[in-house]
């Protein structure tokens, strides 16, 4: 269900999620660079975000991590007491995002299969659309895999249509069509709310949208899935890496952004390249055993306050030397930002300008056991870019944790 915005837009809603957050339509260009779109014109036409499924080994404790590290409230649940008897899984929500982390109960539970051979991860990414059925012909006759037909889940709250599509590894695109549904989050799960309380003073939320989520493919399959996108989801090409631009004196990898047309939906689709050493993508596909979704973009209004919230929390963030910022050319590239330098300094954020605006951007370390899933934290100021001044000196940051893992 979406709502019209803005009538000098007149090709701009915003989804119900957006709009039960309390966000407007110019928060959202702002957060994740939203443009105007004429859903009618496309095939597969995607309205946004629906929710990111993950994988995870331990459910009630991921939950319990992502309300006080993350500040996300818990909204919705499925398990033994709802008469799911295969595993639970919690809905969390922060903004106009929704994390469903899922974990096994029985012993044959195929979730353990995956996490024994992944760990924890997203299994599902998927996407809200207004007419299933149009993007899985439009799919099918793209060559896609259908890995779930067309089919009307119901209960007291209403009926939700799904299907789904099958993307990189063992990722999906589950496609839903909520219509007038008024349930917490899909037929089977139940409203619940968390009984964690925040500390005095911590912020409503530390996050409002979901910016993009990148993938890592084997070597020779971005451009496969490039074209999947192009072919299969209408999507369109928003940026290429490659050769200099995103790689160190050690690694290297190449990477194209894919977008659906109103921007809500991006993805950088990363493969590795040929270098002295291990890059961040052949950790993470032998650490995740394949391809998989590698980090999530995580959109604020106030990064500053969101990192020290964090922080507090026990998250752990990449390191950025001294010397970035000491850097006389980057000082001059980036101009004024809206906090000193020795403020971004100070939190170890980087600061990446453009043709458009710029952008402030950090990143947690690993959130699991594995080397594998991380989040990123953005906040957009005009640039529509995915900080590629700040290439090097992530990947150095990476290289520097990979290093200490014994995994360069």
């Amino acid at each position: 269900m979406t709502t019209q915005a803005d009538s000098s837009a007149e090709h701009i809603s915003l989804t119900e999620q957006e709009t039960e957050a309390g966000l407007d339509l110019q928060q959202l260009q702002q957060l994740v660079g939203l443009v105007d779109y004429d859903e009618a014109k496309d095939p597969f036409p995607v309205t946004g975000w629906d929710a990111i499924v993950f994988v995870v080994g331990n459910a009630t404790q991921a939950a319990h991590y992502y309300q006080t590290a993350f500040g996300m409230e818990l909204v919705a649940y499925s398990g033994p007491e709802t008469g799911n008897r295969d595993h639970k899984a919690f809905v969390l929500k922060s903004g106009s995002i929704k994390f469903v982390l899922k974990g096994g109960v029985t012993p044959d539970s195929a979730l353990h299969d995956h996490h024994r051979r992944h760990g924890d991860g997203v299994v599902d990414i998927s996407l809200e659309v207004p007419d299933v059925d149009k993007c899985v012909e439009q799919a099918r006759r793209a060559g896609a895999t259908v890995v779930q037909e067309p089919t009307d889940v119901s209960d007291e709250h209403g009926t939700v249509r799904i299907a789904a599509i099958a993307a990189y590894g063992e990722t999906r695109h589950t496609l839903v069509q909520r219509g007038d549904y008024a349930g917490p989050y899909l037929p089977g799960y139940v409203a619940r709310t968390g009984t964690y309380v925040k500390r005095d003073g911590s912020p409503k939320r530390m996050f409002q949208a979901l910016d993009h989520i990148v993938g890592n493919v084997e070597l020779g399959k971005m451009d496969e899935w490039v074209s999947f996108y192009n072919k299969v989801m209408g999507f369109v090409n928003m940026a290429e890496f490659i050769g200099d631009d995103i790689a160190t004196d050690y690694s290297a990898l190449m990477s194209k952004v894919v977008a659906n047309g109103n921007h809500r939906v991006k993805f950088p689709l990363n493969e590795p390249a040929i270098a002295k050493k291990k890059s961040q993508i052949d950790e993470y596909l032998e650490f995740y055993d394949g391809p998989g979704a590698q980090h999530l973009a995580l959109a604020t209004n106030d990064i500053l306050a969101t990192v020290d919230a964090m922080r507090a929390e026990g998250v752990e963030f990449l390191d950025t030397p001294d010397s970035y910022y000491e850097d006389d050319e980057l000082r001059a590239r980036i101009g004024n930002v809206r906090a000193p330098i020795e403020e971004l300094q100070s939190r170890g954020i980087l600061v990446d300008r453009d043709e458009d605006g710029y952008l402030l951007q950090i990143f947690t370390k690993p959130v699991g056991d594995r080397p594998t899933v991380f989040f990123e934290l953005i906040e957009r100021h005009g640039s529509l870019g995915f900080g590629k001044g700040n290439f090097k000196a992530l990947f150095e940051a990476i290289e520097r944790e990979q290093d200490r893992r014994g995994n360069l």
